[in-house]
This record gives C-alpha cells, sequence and structure tokens, in this order.
C-alpha cells in the first residue's frame, strides 16, 4: 500500500511539474507560432512546415529506438542509465549524420522547387543531429522520473525558438532561409545545454561496447517504426499538400494542426510523466498497464472534450490573431477541433499496449493505419486540398483508437502475469 501511495505521489508530483511547465511551454509556443506565422505568410509557412513534416518522418529512426529502451530498461533498474545513456548518444551520432544526407537528397527531389535546399539541410541538420540530444536528455530524466527536469529543457527549447524568430524578425529579414538559419542555431544552444543537464545531474554515459546494441537492434528498431507510422499519420499530409496542393494550403492546415498541437500539450505532459509508469505496471501482463491506464483516462477525455469544443466555437477568432490571410484557417481549425479527444484514446491504449511487451502489435497497427493514410491522401488532396488532409487525419486518428483499444481489451483475458522484461518485442512498441 505504501508503495501504490508513493507511486501515486510521484505520478501527480511529476504530472503537475510538467503541465505547469507545459502550460509555461503552451504561451511560449503560442507567441512563437503567431510571429511566426504572421512574419512568413502562408506560403513561406507552408513551405517550413512541408519540410519540417518531412523530416519528422525519419526523425524516429535516429538513435534506433535507444532513447525509449533507456526508459524501459532505467525504469525497472536505476542503475543502468550510464550504460543505457552510452548507447542512445552512441547510436544518435551513428545514426543522425547519415539520415540527415538522406533526407535532403529525398526532399531536394520530392519537395516543390520553389523550397531551396540549403533550407531543407538546415532543418535536417538541427532536428536529426543536434536537436536529437535534446531528446535524449528528455528520455534521461524521464527515465528516472524526473519529470521537472524534462519539461524545464522543453520549454528552454520552446523560448529559444521564440528568440530565433524575433530575432529573424527585429532583423528585418523575415525569410525561410534566415528562419532557418536561426533554428539550426537554437537547436545547437538547446543541445550544449541539455548535455550539461545530463552530466551535471544525472550520470555521465558509460560506452559498453556493441554488444548492448546490437543484441537490441530489433527491439529498438520496433520502436522507430512505431514512432515514424506515428509521424507519418499525424504529419505526412502537409507534405502531401506541398507536393499534391499548393504551399498556401499547407500553411492554412499546418496552421490549425498547430492549434490542435498546442491545445493537446496537457494530455502529453500527463502520458509523459506516466511512460515510466506503464512499464512497471506492465510487468504483470495487459491487464495491470490497462487498469492503470483506466484509472488515469477520464480527466483526459473530459479536458479534450472541452477543448474540442472550445475550439470549435473560438475558430472564427483565427484570423483575428494569424492575419485575414488565415481566413480558412477557421474552417480547418473547426473540422480539426475532435482531434484531441480522439488522440487522447489512441495514446493511452498505446501505452498500454507498449507497457505490457506488445510493441510489436501496437507497431503493426500504426504503420497499418500509416499507409491507409499515405494512400488515402494521394487521392483525397487532389480533389479536395487541404479539406481532404482534415478527413483523412479524423479518419486515422480514430481509426487507431478503435483497433488499439481493441486489441488491448482482446488480449487482456489471454495475458499471463509475465516475469521479468516484458517489454519490446514478444518472445524476442
Amino acid at each position: 500500500m505504501n508503495t501504490n501511495i508513493a507511486g501515486r505521489t510521484l505520478l501527480r508530483r511529476n504530472t503537475v511539474c510538467t503541465v505547469l511547465a507545459q502550460a509555461v511551454r503552451v504561451l511560449v509556443q503560442a507567441v512563437y507560432f503567431f510571429l511566426m506565422a504572421r512574419a512568413l505568410g502562408p506560403g513561406q509557412y507552408g513551405a517550413f512546415a512541408a519540410v519540417v513534416a518531412a523530416v519528422a518522418v525519419v526523425y524516429p529512426f535516429v538513435g534506433n529506438g535507444s532513447g525509449n529502451l533507456m526508459v524501459k530498461h532505467v525504469a525497472r533498474d536505476p542503475r543502468l542509465l550510464p550504460e543505457c545513456l552510452g548507447s542512445a548518444s552512441l547510436m544518435t551520432l551513428a545514426t543522425g549524420l547519415p539520415f540527415s544526407v538522406l533526407v535532403v537528397l529525398a526532399c531536394g527531389a520530392v519537395l516543390p522547387p520553389a523550397i531551396p535546399i540549403s533550407v531543407i539541410l538546415f532543418i535536417a541538420a538541427s532536428d536529426l543531429v543536434v536537436y536529437r540530444f535534446v531528446d535524449v536528455a528528455c528520455l534521461a530524466f524521464q527515465s528516472v522520473e524526473r519529470l521537472c527536469w524534462t519539461a524545464n529543457l522543453q520549454v528552454f527549447a520552446s523560448l529559444m525558438r521564440l528568440v530565433g524568430i524575433a530575432t529573424v524578425v527585429l532583423a528585418g529579414r523575415p525569410t525561410l532561409l534566415a528562419w532557418s538559419v536561426a533554428y539550426l542555431t537554437t537547436s545547437a544552444v538547446c543541445a550544449l545545454v541539455a548535455i550539461y543537464c545530463v552530466l551535471s545531474r544525472l550520470a555521465r554515459p558509460v560506452f559498453s561496447g556493441l554488444s548492448r546494441i546490437r543484441g537490441e537492434l530489433r527491439e529498438g528498431f520496433c520502436f522507430s517504426t512505431s514512432l515514424s507510422a506515428q509521424t507519418i499519420y499525424n504529419d505526412i499530409d502537409k507534405t502531401m499538400l506541398a507536393r499534391l496542393a499548393t504551399l498556401n494550403a499547407t500553411g492554412i492546415y499546418a496552421a490549425a494542426y498547430r492549434l490542435i498541437d498546442v491545445a493537446f500539450l496537457p494530455v502529453r505532459a500527463l502520458l509523459a510523466a506516466a511512460y515510466p509508469s506503464f512499464f512497471r505496471h506492465g510487468e504483470d501482463g495487459i491487464g495491470g498497464s490497462l487498469r492503470f491506464a483506466r484509472r488515469l483516462l477520464p480527466r483526459p477525455v473530459l479536458y479534450s472534450a472541452a477543448v474540442a469544443a472550445a475550439m470549435a466555437l473560438g475558430a472564427p477568432l483565427v484570423p483575428l490573431t494569424l492575419g485575414v490571410q488565415y481566413g480558412c484557417t477557421s474552417e480547418a481549425l473547426r473540422w480539426l477541433s475532435l482531434l484531441p479527444v480522439l488522440k487522447t484514446f489512441h495514446y493511452f491504449a498505446a501505452d498500454t499496449l507498449t507497457g505490457a511487451g506488445h510493441q510489436a502489435l501496437r507497431t503493426l497497427v500504426q504503420v497499418l493505419v500509416a499507409g491507409l493514410n499515405v494512400l488515402v491522401n494521394l487521392w483525397i488532396i487532389p480533389a479536395y486540398s487541404w479539406r481532404g488532409a482534415a478527413w483523412s487525419s479524423l479518419a486515422s486518428d480514430g481509426l487507431l483508437a478503435l483497433v488499439l483499444w481493441s486489441c488491448a481489451l482482446v488480449l487482456r483475458p489471454r495475458s499471463a502475469p509475465s516475469s521479468g522484461t516484458a517489454a519490446g518485442l514478444a518472445p524476442a512498441n
């Protein structure tokens, strides 16, 4: 009982700390987003969103899931932190550089020629190499359930983005190229600060050779594939809009989706705080992680429903803040307003499966939905532009919620308590 009370207290403290930090982050990101959207305009903002979305598809493969594996292992045995930290750092560097080159080549061939290669290069280097070390640091703090440090690093990153776009605007050069340079520069500052925090507050990485890395390549790839599929059904529509429609349409849709992401941050904060606990409860099989998810779920659902109603009613206010050129974003926001509710359901079901050792099943479902999303977008975007992308997003998130919860409920009677390492691929997210 005392252990349960301590666990609930820690979860509550981490959640409150994360939510408070995320509230600051929401405010900072809102200012940053409005400033960037107004300064660049729909065309240039749409180009930026298209490149970021394309890079985001590859982003999870950098590190090959080593950050998630660190959370899994350290949540169960904190003594493994230095070794896991070393593996994650090494894998991040070894995979980030080649993926950056591949992404630049692919984006240069697929995206409209109006987007300069230099812009793609700066964004790819920022997200796939430099900023990836910020994520490693955040996951390291998350693995030992020091979520305040994770949240503070994320807030600092948002502040640096704000400083970057403000500098570009004040310098009188609000162009896509100038912003991409500032984007890379601010990422470098964030990475240096994050590395210092880990070394001074947690541990120094221990490089124990390649044996651990080789032994977890398959499981890590499963985590990476899951995250990449998640990125595809969340963000690939922006890249496809840039290719199959117009950059203005991309900017309109990306602005509405960005507002959805900002509104969903408190739920993400709770999920981040609870992520290590899903692994601990999952040691008893999916029944344990499912009970944990059901206990947490009601309040996030109520919050998401309230947010959905507020966005649907407040959508006409969007052009007053972003400018008249974003007039159609009001309609896009109304269409997308149900997404927070659908995302809440499907993320809780997904983490339930991951915590109980069914990451492979979660990955399979996400890959199938991502593939379906791409196929539907190939038809619906040329026909209906950003409206088609919105309909496809709603269908994808709704299907994910339905299938993932069905999997969790079907598996529950068949699950036997596991004894030890139940995460990742079954016999061998």
